[in-house]
């Protein structure tokens, strides 16, 4: 075997090394995504479906006025769940409870 066939040989290792390596980091890379969904899921399985509601439309940035009016409810029963939202949360303002909640996923999506 000359040098050029032995060349052509190592090309041929090396190219077969890097499709394995792209394969195995597309792999990865699912493996990531699917991580970082079931933490959302968990993060947001503390809340009930409303809280999640008014998550969402903070998340969004609609005042509490612009959610009651959403939502048809009122503005008390929209603070309850925030205030709920924010216990449950430790945290004492909708903008930390959305701060975790983005350290917490992936993108935005409820």
């Amino acid at each position: 075997m000359d040098r050029k066939e032995k060349l052509l040989i190592g090309i041929e290792n090396i190219l077969s090394v890097a499709s394995d390596l792209t394969q195995e980091i597309d792999r990865l890379e699912r493996i990531e995504e699917e991580c970082k969904f079931l933490k959302e899921q968990l993060f947001l399985a503390q809340f009930t479906r409303p809280e999640r509601e008014i998550f969402e439309l903070a998340i969004d940035g609609h005042s509490v006025t612009e959610m009651a009016e959403i939502l048809f409810k009122e503005r008390d029963t929209i603070k309850k769940q925030r205030r709920s939202i924010m216990r449950k949360l430790h945290v004492s303002s909708m903008e930390e409870a959305i701060q975790q909640y983005k350290k917490n996923t992936r993108k935005r999506s409820i």
